[in-house]
C-alpha cells in the first residue's frame, strides 16, 4: 500500500489532470508505441509550437480524471501505452497534427485511440475525420470568400443592370441626334 505522501501526490496529479482536461476545448488520446526518440522530439515539437500540451500518461490516473465528466466513455480505450494531446485554443490542430504524423508514418504501430472536442467524446474515425478539416483561419478565410464572391457577383449584376440602362436610355438619343446633325 502506498505512504500517504505518495497518495497524495497522485490525487493532486489526478486533479490537475482533471483541470486540465475541463479546461481544454480538445484532446487526442493516443497509442504512442512504435515511435522512435528522434520523431516524439520532432512531434512533441510541432505539438508545442502550435500551443498543444502532450505528455504521456498512466491509465489509471487518466481513467481517474475522466471520472464523472463528458469525457468518461473514452476510458474504455485506455489499455498499453497512452499519451494525450490537450489543446486549449483550437480544436483541430492537435487532431490534425497528430493524424498527419500516423500518415508520414504508416509503418509504426503509433495510433489514435480516441479524443474529444467541445464537450463531446469521439472515437478514432471521427478524431480522423476532425483532423481532415481546415483550421479556424481556413474556415473564416472559405466563409470570407463565399460573402465576397456573392458581393462580388451582386456588384457586377447591378452594374450590368445599369449599362443595359444607359443603352437603352442613349439609344434613342442617339438615333434623333443622326438625323438633326444632316
Amino acid at each position: 500500500m502506498p505512504n500517504e505522501k505518495v497518495l497524495l501526490e497522485k490525487q493532486q496529479y489526478v486533479a490537475e489532470l482533471k483541470d486540465k482536461l475541463s479546461t481544454a476545448v480538445a484532446g487526442v488520446l493516443v497509442d504512442y508505441k512504435g515511435i522512435n526518440v528522434a520523431d516524439d522530439t520532432k512531434l512533441r515539437k510541432e505539438l508545442r509550437e502550435a500551443g498543444v500540451e502532450y505528455r504521456v500518461v498512466k491509465n489509471t490516473m487518466l481513467r481517474l480524471a475522466l471520472k464523472d465528466t463528458a469525457y468518461e466513455e473514452i476510458s474504455n480505450v485506455l489499455e498499453n501505452t497512452t499519451a494525450i494531446a490537450i489543446s486549449h485554443e483550437d480544436p483541430i490542430v492537435a487532431a490534425k497534427i497528430i493524424c498527419k504524423y500516423i500518415e508520414d508514418n504508416k509503418n509504426t504501430s503509433y495510433a489514435v485511440k480516441a479524443g474529444f472536442a467541445d464537450g463531446k467524446p469521439m472515437d478514432k474515425a471521427e478524431i480522423e475525420t476532425l483532423a481532415k478539416l481546415p483550421n479556424k483561419e481556413g474556415l473564416v478565410s472559405m466563409l470570407l470568400s463565399v460573402l465576397t464572391g456573392n458581393l462580388r457577383g451582386l456588384a457586377v449584376a447591378i452594374k450590368a443592370i445599369g449599362e443595359k440602362k444607359e443603352e437603352e436610355a442613349g439609344a434613342p438619343a442617339a438615333a434623333e441626334e443622326a438625323p438633326a446633325a444632316e
